[in-house]
């Protein structure tokens, strides 16, 4: 079975990353099942409301030739995806345990050849434009400070090389009360004052560390690290969901954003 290699440790850890990393290998076991499934899978869907490619098609149909990393990869389903599609993949994550199940389920599918390492995506231990995509959905695209990580990415990319990212709304983040209970209709925190995130202390649902930006602060960080944005999405609940998914309503993700995807083009 493949393994995760560790990238060279820094001389400290950043709280949120040490945070996250314990974080996410104590409920690495919840993700398994869902991993599983991804995996087997014949077409990907996205987010929390499995939103089918056709619908929002973050990654191209065919990525024969290219080289693609996955900046925090979980159970490496999305990794996966792209290896199908002719990619060569390298995967990163914070979590130790959710790339042994990344490596487990790449074994079990008989795909030898994703690399995957152990790290954080702020700091890759790769040359300059190494890839010619990059994707993350809820990977670094919450989990890691997006003014570190942002930057990171353009460094990987090739000029012209493309950056896709899914994660929460800014606005679904605004309103989730403090105590982590469920998206509600009421305005929590402030819009423009975003930016980390911390639910390690939630009453509801204990958490790591997420980041968000307003959407003009998200602009802004993409211009100045080096990108075009070339499109935006905010994905709805479909008509037919119900109940609650990670904590949102279907009933408020019918008529708000729960989640944002950004296409951008490395300049």
């Amino acid at each position: 079975m493949a393994t995760a290699r560790p990238i060279q440790k820094a001389r400290y850890m950043k709280r949120h990353v040490a945070e996250n990393r314990r974080h996410w290998d104590a409920s690495a076991d919840q993700w398994v099942e869902m991993g599983e499934r991804a995996w087997a899978a014949s077409e990907p869907t996205w987010g929390i409301w499995a939103v089918p490619q056709a619908d929002a098609p973050l990654l191209p149909d065919d990525m024969t030739g290219l080289r693609a990393i996955e900046l925090g990869c979980g159970t490496g389903y999305v990794s996966a995806w792209m290896h199908r599609r002719g990619a060569t993949v390298t995967a990163i994550d914070n979590s130790a345990k959710q790339l042994a199940t990344a490596a487990r389920l790449a074994s079990e599918h008989e795909i030898t050849d994703i690399e995957w390492i152990h790290g954080n995506a702020e700091e890759v231990d790769k040359p300059d434009q190494s890839y010619d995509f990059a994707i993350s959905e809820y990977g670094a695209a919450i989990w890691c400070d997006p003014r570190v990580w942002v930057p990171e990415a353009a460094r990987l990319l090739r000029p012209g090389g493309r950056l896709v990212m899914l994660g929460n709304s800014p606005l679904a983040i605004v309103c989730i009360p403090p105590d982590g209970s469920a998206t509600d209709h009421r305005l929590h925190r402030s819009y423009f004052e975003l930016g980390e995130v911390d639910w390690t202390e939630a009453e509801v649902d204990p958490g790591g560390i997420e980041f968000n930006l307003p959407i003009s602060a998200w602009f802004e960080l993409f211009r100045s690290s080096g990108f075009t944005v070339e499109n935006y999405l905010e994905l709805r609940a479909p008509a037919d969901a119900s109940g609650t998914h990670y904590e949102t309503p279907a009933v408020w993700a019918r008529h708000y954003p729960s989640e944002q995807v950004w296409f951008v083009r490395r300049n």
